[in-house]
């Protein structure tokens, strides 16, 4: 099976609850053919870079799929349909990196940073300078 990295851009006029049925109607087709959703990720409305089909923003969403060919040609083959998507990507990958969260909210990266660096006061060496000396 092969990893992918799958990104849509929804319209930015389109409402939560419309973005819910998107992330269900294509969870939907991909396990219809075998495949397999590893992770969902919902990363919010972002500016675009540039104007889409007349949209500033637009709803990001990224799944992180195990599958085959097949499931991504049926996947893009109803988005390209689907009048509610501004664009979407598909890129192959070799492994997923399912720790990092590049689009969470600035208090929760901050948390998850503060929890790595942690480590008991036992285990932490300190060093006093008894003597400084200026020198002119």
């Amino acid at each position: 099976m092969n990893l992918y990295e799958h990104t849509i851009i929804a319209r930015q006029d389109a409402s939560p609850s419309e973005i819910k049925q998107l992330i269900e109607k294509y969870s939907k087709i991909i396990e219809k053919n075998d495949g397999e959703i590893v992770k969902t990720e919902n990363w919010g409305l972002l500016n675009l870079s540039y104007l889409i089909k007349k949209n500033k923003k637009g709803s990001y969403v990224h799944f992180k799929i195990k599958g085959n060919g097949n499931v991504i040609n049926e996947l893009e083959r109803n988005e390209a349909i689907d009048k509610k998507l501004l664009r979407y990507l598909t890129v192959k990958v070799k492994k997923f990196d399912l720790v990092s969260n590049y689009f969470g909210k600035k208090e929760d990266i901050e948390k998850q940073e503060s929890n790595k660096n942690w480590c008991p006061k036992d285990k932490v060496e300190t060093k006093r300078v008894s003597k400084v000396i200026l020198l002119n």
